[in-house]
């Protein structure tokens, strides 16, 4: 299994750069990354606007020799056409029948709900809390050719929408808990800190 991250946005709405603002011991995007170890063979990250911050967090984080997993950094060129062109890319280096997809400022997962999510059978499999549909998200070879042959200017919604939806109840508040704001990277730093005392 792979996993794509998206990691192009322009993160206007937190100010700072999100993806390399501390979150416990690493950085946001490296919290994400680390949910999928021993589950995924390699991790796909698309990165566009400011991709050198990216490139350096990767590098950073590989020489740590933490994790078992390949990381392959691909760049949208067009990342300012949105999040589906950044899903095209990413779906367009997927070697494995089924994969994870997620955004790179999704850090709060448990790593148990990712591993749930891996082994439940489907096309279009959704972790859901309090029946709302959050990420990772687990696609098929099927949904990931449809993401290929879709117009760049549609999204993934309209693309899932053809297909059906296992949604899969967990009692994880992180797959709904993203790092948009500098409020969210708040609350994020805030529940961080109680899972860890528990």
């Amino acid at each position: 299994m792979e996993a794509i991250i998206l990691a192009a946005g322009y993160s206007s709405r937190a100010n700072a750069y999100k993806m390399t603002l501390p979150l416990g011991q690493m950085t946001v995007l490296e919290q994400t990354i680390s949910k999928f170890e021993g589950l995924c063979s390699r991790i796909i990250i698309v990165a566009g606007f400011q991709a050198e911050i990216i490139q350096e967090e990767i590098a950073k984080i590989s020489s740590k020799n933490a994790y078992s997993f390949q990381i392959k950094l691909v760049y949208n060129e067009n990342f300012n056409q949105g999040m589906f062109s950044s899903i095209q890319k990413g779906c367009n280096k997927v070697n494995a029948p089924t994969f994870l997809l997620t955004p790179g400022d999704c850090p709060l997962v448990k790593k148990e709900t990712v591993q749930l999510i891996a082994e439940h059978k489907g096309n279009v499999v959704i972790p859901s809390f309090n029946y709302k549909g959050g990420h990772p998200i687990k696609l098929s070879s099927e949904v990931k050719q449809k993401i290929l042959e879709t117009n760049p200017e549609s999204n993934l919604r309209m693309v899932l929408n053809g297909f059906e939806k296992k949604y899969m109840n967990v009692d994880d508040p992180g797959v709904l808990m993203d790092v948009d704001t500098l409020e969210d990277y708040q609350k994020a730093m805030d529940y961080y800190k109680t899972q860890i005392s528990r």
